[in-house]
C-alpha cells in the first residue's frame, strides 16, 4: 500500500508496502530530486512506523531509495525558506527527533539499502536503522559545513558518535567531505559493500528473509536495551541540552546565506554571523 501524506505532497513520493513473509517496505521516491525528503515525507515515515507497530504480521522493515543515483540527499532545502524563528529552526529538530526517533523505536530489525548518495536527513535516517548496506559507489556524509551552515542535533551527533567516533565525526564535517563505501565499511558505518543496485537489493531482501525467521523478542530485546544505553531524554517540549548551539546556526546570516546560495546554484560567502 501507499501511505497517504499528511500534507498534501503526492502520495508516491514516499511508497509503503508489506508481503507474506512479513518484510515491509519503504521506498524514498523522489529520484528526480535525489529522493531529497520533504516534510510529508518524514511524516509518512512515522506513519509507516506506526502502521509496523500495528501489523505483528511484520517482521522486518527495509528502507532504500528509488534509482542508482541516491538514497536520499537530505532534507529538501526549500522546505527551510520558510524559518524565521528560533521555534522555526527548534522544532524542526525536535520533528526530527520524533522522525528518527520512530526508527529507533521500533519493534522489528530495520534495513537500510543504500546506493548512490545518502546524505543530511537521508544519512540520519540510515544511522537510525539497525542494519546497512551499500553499493560500492554509495557516498555518506553532512557536507553542511560548505552548503547550509546549520548544526547537528546532539541526538544525531550521538548516533555518528556511537557508530564511528567522535573524531570520525570531526573529519566528516568539519572537511564536508563524503565517505565512500570501503572507507564506510572499514569504521563501521556500513556492514555491507555490494557491487551494485541488483546485488544490494538481493542482499537486503536475504537479510530481511533471514530476520524473518529468528527470534523476534531477542531482536526487540537487543535492539531496546542497545537504544536505552545510549538514550537522551528527549520527552518533553522544554529546553534541552544543545538547544543554543541550533539556535546559533539557525538564525544565524550564514544559514539564510547558505541556504540561498544553494537554491542558487553558487558558492555562499560565509560572515560568521
Amino acid at each position: 500500500m501507499t501511505v497517504p501524506s499528511p500534507t498534501g505532497a503526492p502520495d508516491d513520493e514516499l511508497v509503503y508496502s508489506t508481503d507474506e513473509a512479513g518484510i515491509a517496505r519503504v521506498v524514498l521516491n523522489r529520484p528526480q530530486a535525489r529522493n531529497a525528503l520533504t516534510f510529508a515525507m518524514y511524516r509518512g515515515l512515522i506513519t509507516c512506523c506506526e502502521a509496523i507497530s500495528a501489523d505483528p504480521a511484520v517482521k522486518v522493515l527495509v528502507i532504500t531509495g528509488a534509482g542508482d543515483k541516491a538514497f536520499a540527499a537530505g532534507t529538501d532545502i526549500s522546505q527551510f525558506r520558510t524559518f524565521s524563528t528560533a521555534e522555526d529552526a527548534l522544532g524542526y529538530e525536535r520533528f526530527m527527533d520524533q522522525v528518527l526517533g520512530s526508527l529507533e523505536r521500533l519493534r522489528v530489525p530495520t534495513i537500510a539499502a543504500i546506493a548512490g548518495a545518502c546524505t543530511g536527513g537521508g544519512a540520519a535516517i540510515a544511522a537510525a536503522c539497525d542494519l546497512r548496506l551499500a553499493t560500492r559507489d554509495a557516498r555518506f556524509g553532512f557536507p553542511i559545513a560548505r552548503t547550509l551552515g546549520n548544526c547537528l542535533s546532539l541526538g544525531n551527533l550521538k548516533r555518528l558518535s556511537n557508530l564511528v567516533g567522535p573524531a570520525r565525526v570531526k573529519d566528516m564535517i568539519f572537511t564536508a567531505r563524503l565517505v565512500g563505501a570501503e572507507e564506510a565499511l572499514a569504521i563501521g558505518l556500513v556492514g555491507e559493500v555490494l557491487e551494485d543496485r541488483a546485488a544490494l537489493t538481493a542482499r537486503a531482501d536475504a537479510l530481511a528473509t533471514l530476520l524473518t525467521g529468528h527470534a523476534p523478542l531477542t531482536m526487540q530485546a537487543t535492539k531496546e536495551g542497545l537504544r536505552r544505553l545510549a538514550e537522551e531524554d528527549t520527552s518533553d517540549d522544554g529546553p534541552r541540552p544543545g538547544d543554543d548551539l541550533i539556535l546559533q546556526c539557525y538564525m544565524s546570516d550564514d544559514f539564510r546565506e547558505g541556504m540561498e546560495a544553494f537554491l542558487g546554484k553558487r558558492p555562499p560567502r560565509w560572515s560568521g554571523r
